[in-house]
Order: C-alpha cells, then sequence, then structure tokens
C-alpha cells in the first residue's frame, strides 16, 4: 500500500523490513514542468497516493516560490507525453514515469527532490497488515515472495533505483514523511506499530 496510509486510519502495522524505496532517484516517479512560469494548474496520475502527497508537500515547501496563490489539482489519464497536457506540472508514476518523453518539459524526479529536501531516502510503498490480523499468518508468505523477487533480480525498469529491503535510514526517512503530511493536514494518525519479517517478529 502507499506508505501515507499507514497513518489515514487507525490500527495498522507496518512490515519494518519491505518496502519500496529510493536512496537517490526513483525514476518511476516523476513530475514534468512547463518553464518560465509561475505553476497554476496540476495534472496527477493518481495511481499513487504515496506520490501525490509527495509532491503537494514539494510544492508547499521548497518549491513554494514558483506556485501561484490560485493553483488548482485535477486527476489525469497517464500517459507517455506530459507536454501534450495543458497542466502547468504533470506527475506520472510507474510505466508511464519510466518511459515518459518530457520535451520542453523540466522534469522532477520525486525521489530526488525529496532526498534533496530532507537528506533521507524515501519509502513509497509499504506492507500494511490490517487490525486483528495476526503477523503469524501473513510474514512466511511475504518472506517467501522477498527470495523469490531478490532471485529474479532487478526487472522492474528502475535499473536499480528502487530497493525493497529497507533499513533504519528507510524509516528514519518515512517517520519523517508522516511528519510532513500530518504537518500539512494529509494525514492524521500517529506513527503505526512496527513487525518484523523475522521468524521471531513481535511488533513495536
Amino acid at each position: 500500500m502507499s506508505s501515507v496510509e499507514a497513518v489515514r486510519a487507525p490500527g495498522y502495522t507496518v512490515v519494518r523490513d519491505l518496502g519500496i524505496a529510493c536512496k537517490h532517484e526513483i525514476r518511476s516517479v516523476r513530475a514534468f514542468r512547463r518553464p518560465g512560469e509561475p505553476i497554476r494548474t496540476v495534472g496527477l496520475d493518481s495511481s499513487s497516493a504515496t506520490s501525490v502527497a509527495l509532491l503537494r508537500l514539494l510544492l508547499a515547501g521548497p518549491h513554494a516560490a514558483d506556485v501561484a496563490a490560485d493553483v488548482t489539482f485535477a486527476t489525469i489519464q497517464p500517459t507517455t507525453s506530459p507536454d501534450e497536457l495543458p497542466h502547468d506540472l504533470v506527475l506520472l508514476i510507474g510505466d508511464h514515469g519510466l518511459a515518459a518523453a518530457a520535451g520542453e518539459r523540466q522534469v522532477w524526479d520525486m525521489g530526488r527532490q525529496w532526498v534533496g529536501w530532507t537528506g533521507l531516502p524515501f519509502v513509497f510503498a509499504v506492507w500494511l497488515l490490517r487490525p486483528g490480523c495476526d503477523p503469524r499468518d501473513v510474514l512466511p508468505a511475504l518472506r517467501a515472495a522477498r527470495e523469490h523477487g531478490r532471485a529474479m533480480g532487478a526487472v522492474d525498469g528502475t535499473h536499480g533505483a528502487a530497493h525493497y529491503d529497507l533499513d533504519d535510514d528507510d524509516r528514519r526517512g518515512l517517520a519523517r514523511f508522516w511528519a510532513e503530511c500530518r504537518a500539512a493536514g494529509l494525514a492524521t494518525e500517529p506513527d503505526p506499530k512496527f513487525v518484523t519479517t523475522s521468524p521471531s517478529a513481535t511488533a513495536e
């Protein structure tokens, strides 16, 4: 699930060592800006709630000077030709984010934007356990899936930019993102509990 969802509803438990994250750039989540004008219209590929929240944080934070006071947001159909859309800024995610041609637009890699702002990695997605779920019923399958994925190698199209085993730095980045979302009114819940995929898993 999008990592922002962990702090939008109560009672979730997060698997602490699995997710989708980047240390520098991500390549598959990019925003395309028409240069030379204030950002008045933003087109959002809504396939990742976390990516949309991250863009909103960046526009209110390090890119605030680029944004018009009357900025509006609209959902778009994903495309590989953002320069053909009327919006001043276009967010594209996944295969469309990877393949999109910038045309005359400036490209913001959303992972790099976050790292440049905070100095921390960014975690786009996590495994969430709903309230009442026994981790022992789920974690063996996640461990097996991780090993299968490792055996397949890098096949996600990011050429190694994305990683899937989360460490302490990733979790610090995640905590910062959650705090920024709460401060911006994009989330309301406190940080959730964590559980590890270790066979002796206990919630933290």
